[in-house]
Formats: structure tokens, sequence, C-alpha cells
């Protein structure tokens, strides 16, 4: 009986999370790209790869039916391109002339949401935001729009009907039924059954331990990967040690991290008036968690750090998906929100009783403090993990706390770089790292013979400022004196197919400009009264 009930707690707990994720507007038939084309030879670019390898070019690549087939260096930086010793093209053959322009792998987006109702934002919105900023795969971490819905879509990225990423399907643990998953037997009859799906894994968010236990075995039995955010419900009884220890692949945000890092205590150190349901208290409080654990270095966080490392165990930080926690007036006031943000997701974002990640009750000087000394402690474990060879990829979580699809990736790279990442670990995280979580390394996340032609093209180096990421570029003063935009990614190549990232945005804009158009929607700060005429 207890254990039916604390099953059914967590089973409201995720439907609570999974009000923002009723299924959203489906994508339209693909209008947008160029190709694919039989063969492409891309000319002159200099590529920042993944393997480990310094930038490197001029360079032409040969693609065949969205396969790299060649990576040529033509030159030298300065000087004249001799002709013949380029590949040769014919006359039927895409030839894009790239020349001093970067390319870098496709990014991998590995806690990206569909959308949801809630927010109100059709799937071309969500799939043009990230294909704008290079994003050329995404796991869809808990599928909240329905395994019917991601599949469809999936299935149609698949065979380029739709202008959208590479998905990868994570359902819910427990979605789909219409009672909470209650037995061991249960979980593992869940599990075969969302494999039969064609599911790629599991998100799951916490369940009593035999469950959860019997769900990951029988989720390893079948191949598949895995992810949990460590719910505060469950993760008393199942922190990251141990469900790493039962086969779970990945971890998303840091939630069970310092649990398992705990040495005076065995469980959070909760206010005595605390409510899980009450958004201010749940990560108010999850600010604080970080100094609770054992301090770096201690034989405790060694020991952490080893068993996982021991384990092959990934971590997707989600860095920037808290980020307003440290500076809520910055994440409100950015440069994308005006142009780019739909006013129902503006609406989403402010501070609210009912919306989950609309916490903001009474944030301030306190929480923020806060908030920069648990990333401090995070950012340090997770810098510790890579380098001494532990895998962490990168992820957004966007549509929730002032983060964008799309821009809020390009946050998380730039957050990498903060807690310590070198610029090439950066691009690393972001590209082959995700595809070795995925099991796609052979596919996908590094640029070599053999592999989807899957590109991020830009004018701008992104190793000396990973700003030129932004849809919304980078400022820089030019010559005149005068302050400019420069960057954005120009062409992102998914598939063997070249969209124009600034097309891209531009459409998202059409999308944005008429929903406000229709809904009177100025976009006005929490609090902040509209002024009549």
């Amino acid at each position: 009986m207890l254990l039916n009930k604390i099953t059914l707690t967590l089973f409201f707990h995720i439907s609570f999370i999974f009000c923002a994720f009723a299924q959203i507007e489906k994508a339209v038939d693909r209008r947008e790209g160029d190709g694919p084309f039989e063969r492409m030879v891309i000319r002159g670019v200099t590529l920042i790869n993944s393997t480990g390898a310094p930038p490197q070019g001029p360079v032409d690549i040969v693609v065949e039916k969205n396969i790299i087939k060649l990576i040529k260096n033509v030159g030298y930086p300065g000087a004249p391109i001799d002709e013949k010793d380029r590949p040769k093209a014919g006359p039927n053959d895409k030839v894009f002339d790239c020349s001093g322009m970067y390319l870098l792998p496709g990014f991998i987006d590995m806690h990206g949401h569909i959308g949801g109702q809630s927010q109100g934002t059709p799937a071309d919105y969500v799939f043009k935001l990230w294909l704008a900023h290079g994003i050329t795969t995404i796991r869809d971490p808990a599928s909240g729009n329905g395994v019917k819905w991601t599949m469809e879509h999936k299935a149609k990225s698949l065979k380029k009907e739709i202008t959208a990423p590479r998905i990868r399907c994570y359902p819910a643990f427990g979605s789909g039924w219409d009672k909470p998953v209650s037995t061991a037997e249960e979980a593992r009859v869940w599990v075969r059954e969302n494999a039969k799906n064609g599911a790629d894994g599991i998100k799951f968010f916490g369940a009593a331990p035999e469950i959860f236990k019997a769900a990951l075995d029988e989720n390893k039995k079948l191949g598949l990967k895995s992810a949990c955010h460590h719910a505060q419900l469950e993760v008393g009884r199942m922190n990251v040690l141990a469900t790493a220890a039962a086969g779970l692949t990945t971890m998303e945000h840091w939630y069970g991290l310092p649990e398992a890092l705990f040495e005076g205590q065995t469980l959070q150190d909760y206010p005595a008036d605390y409510n899980y349901n009450n958004e201010q208290h749940r990560f108010e409080e999850a600010g604080r968690l970080w100094k609770q654990a054992a301090k770096p270095g201690s034989e405790r966080w060694d020991f952490v750090m080893n068993e996982l490392l021991k384990l092959d165990f990934t971590l997707d930080p989600t860095f920037n998906i808290y980020d307003a926690n440290r500076d809520f007036m910055r994440a409100r006031q950015a440069d994308w929100h005006k142009i780019y943000t739909l006013p129902s997701l503006w609406k989403f974002y402010a501070p609210s009783r009912i919306s989950h990640g609309s916490y903001w009750f009474d944030w301030g000087t306190e929480q923020e403090i806060a908030w920069k000394e648990n990333y401090r402690l995070w950012m340090q474990f997770v810098n510790e993990y890579k380098n001494k060879g532990g895998r962490v990829t990168a992820g957004s979580d966007s549509g929730f706390i002032y983060q964008l699809y799309g821009f809020g990736y390009i946050r998380e790279l730039e957050l990498l770089r903060e807690a310590g990442f070198l610029p090439l670990e950066v691009i690393r995280a972001a590209t082959l790292k995700g595809a070795e979580a995925l099991g796609m390394e052979d596919k996908i996340g590094s640029v070599e013979i053999g592999k989807y032609a899957d590109f991020v093209i830009l004018e701008e180096n992104p190793l000396s400022n990973l700003k030129v990421l932004y849809g919304t570029g980078a400022i820089k003063l030019d010559d005149k004196n005068e302050a400019v935009r420069i960057g954005g990614v120009k062409y992102t190549v998914k598939d063997g197919i070249i969209y124009d990232a600034k097309k891209l945005l531009a459409d998202v804009k059409a999308i944005v400009d008429k929903a406000k158009a229709e809904n009177d929607g100025e976009l006005l700060q929490p609090g902040d009264k509209k002024i009549k005429p």
C-alpha cells in the first residue's frame, strides 16, 4: 500500500511537469533547404573538428548522398589555392563555396523538449530555432507530445520531409499507461512496450528502487539508453551512484549528484515549512544543496567521481536552464526575447504559482548569491569529471525559465566554457560526446569520412568568441567607431541539406510577429503595466 502511494505521488509529479506538454501543432512539409544532392563539394573552409585536432584549413569536403567521402587539404592560409589540387566537381555536382568560413560538426542538443501546448510553440517554430543555431540532432527527453507524435516527426525528419533536426525519442517512464507502474514486473512490461514502439531510450524521474532497478535492467537487456532527472521525491532512495550502478546511462541537470556526495547526512536539509509543490521552495532550497555536499578534493568527492568514471557514465548538466537563478534580470532582458520569443511562451515564463519553472515569487540577491556558489561547486565537479576522462554533453532544456530554443543551447556552450572547458572541449561536448552518449558516434558527432553530412558553417571563428553562434550575433566595434552585429550561424547542413540559418530566423520572426499582431502580444517585463495611448 505504501509503495503504491509513493509511486502514485511520483506519477502525479510527472503529470504536473507535463501539463506543459500537451500536443503542439505539427510541423508542415519541408519547403526550406537546398538539396540533398547526389554529390556536393564544399570549398575552402577552416575545419574545427571534435576529434581533438586543432583547426585546419582551407579544406574541401566531398559529400555523396549525405555521406562524407573526402576531406582534403587544398592549400595554406593567405596563399592562393591551386585548382588542380582540389577535388574535381562534375557538371551536375553542387559546388558550395564557403571560402574563408568555419565548418564544425552539427550540434547535438541532449535535452531538447519539442515545446508544449502551454508554451504555445508550434513544431516549426521550435525546429527552425534549433536548426538556425546549428543543432542537427536532438534527444527529446520524456517525449511530452506523446510517443506517437514524436515517432511520427522522427520518421519525417529521417525522410527529409520536414525542416527539423534528427530526433531521438526517450519517453517518460510510465507514460502512455492510465495507471502508475507499481511492480517490478509491470516495469519490465512497460520497458518492453516502449522498445516495441520504436523508442530510443527512457527518461526517468525516479521510482521505488525495485521498480527502477527492474526497468533499468530490462532496458539494458534491450540495448537502449536512458536518462534521469533525479526528482527530489525519490532521490533519497536512489541517488546517482545507485542509478548508475543499476544501469542508467545519463543523468540530467545535477539532482542526485550532490546527494551522492553527502557525508554528515543522508537527505537534503529541508526547512520545516518546505513544500515540494511550492516551486519557490523547490528551487530556492536546491540553490543551497551543493554546500551540503562533500568538499572538492575530499575522499567522498573523489570516490563518487571515480565510481561514475568506472561505469562510463554521462553527465548532461544543462547549466543554462538554471542560469536565470544567478541573474534573473539578465535572463529576462536577453537580446532575442523581443524578436524571437512568442507572446504565449513569454507569458508561460512569467512568475506563476502553477506553471512549472515559473517560480519567481520573491527572487532576490540572497537567492542569486546562493545559486552562484552552487554553480561554482557544480561546475568544478563537471570540469574535473571531463579532465579525468568522463563524458560530458551539451543539453538545453529550453522552453522553461527564460531559455529559448537554440539560444539556450549556445548559452550552454558558454557555461561549459565558464566551467573550465577549453573552446575545443566545448565543441567536443556539443558534438562527439553527445553522439557517443546516444550510441551514434559511427554516424554523427565529427567530420570524418563515412559519417553523415551534418555541419555548422559560419563566417566568424567561434573558438575566439562563442557568442558569434547566437542568432542575434555578437557586438563589435568596427573601424568607423560604430557598433555592429557580427556572426550568427550562416548555414546549417543536416543530412546533406543546406539550410540558410538567417532565413530560418526570419521565418521564426514572422511567426512571432503574426502572434503579436493577433493577440496584442507586447512583451512586458513582470510587474510592468501596458501604457495606454
